[in-house]
């Protein structure tokens, strides 16, 4: 396996989210209300698993090692508007997050910025996939040699195994801090 691989097959489940996006922004327009409660468990899924799970092995396994080669300026230039792209998609992610929060508060006015956050996301995310998928993962395998490939490969899965027991030490902290009092 390529330490593409992983990568693509994330995509997928990023996809997926993509799709019931679509049904939160579908159901904005036509109910005039969100759902507080998905937005959140969407927003979350965002943050945890495309950006800092996803783009963190990119950004921390991929264009690291990338950046240690000597790349053509092409595949250069597409790197940096990777990075931007992910910028973007935290910026997106964050102004939903506010607009979600002020919504939960009584703030009808933020309906029109979640959906527009929404709508963002589902625009942005499949070309990003797509200058990924397409145009940049295949091509950028060639600057590497099979032992390159397999050591990368190793840093995604303990990565990923890193996440998932900080992830899993948060929600101890949080439920342990949400204990009731003794009487």
């Amino acid at each position: 396996m390529l330490p593409i691989g992983p990568l693509m097959i994330e995509h997928r489940f990023i996809e997926r989210m993509i799709q019931i996006m679509k049904v939160q922004l579908e159901k904005i327009q036509t109910e005039s209300k969100a759902d507080s409660s998905q937005i959140e468990r969407i927003i979350r899924f965002i943050k945890g698993y495309a950006d800092r799970c996803h783009h963190g092995k990119e950004e921390e396994i991929l264009f690291r090692e990338l950046g240690r080669k000597n790349i053509s300026p092409e595949h250069k230039q597409t790197m940096e508007e990777l990075v931007e792209d992910h910028k973007l998609g935290r910026k997106i992610t964050m102004s939903l997050l506010e607009a979600n929060q002020k919504y939960q508060q009584g703030e009808v006015g933020a309906l029109s910025v979640i959906a527009a956050g929404l709508r963002s996301l589902i625009e942005f995310y499949p070309k990003h996939i797509q200058k990924e998928d397409r145009d940049f993962f295949i091509p950028v395998m060639g600057y590497f040699s099979q032992e390159e490939k397999e050591a990368m490969i190793r840093e995604g899965y303990e990565s990923d195994s890193q996440l998932f027991h900080q992830e899993h030490e948060k929600l101890i902290t949080e439920l342990n801090m949400r204990k009731p009092s003794s009487r």
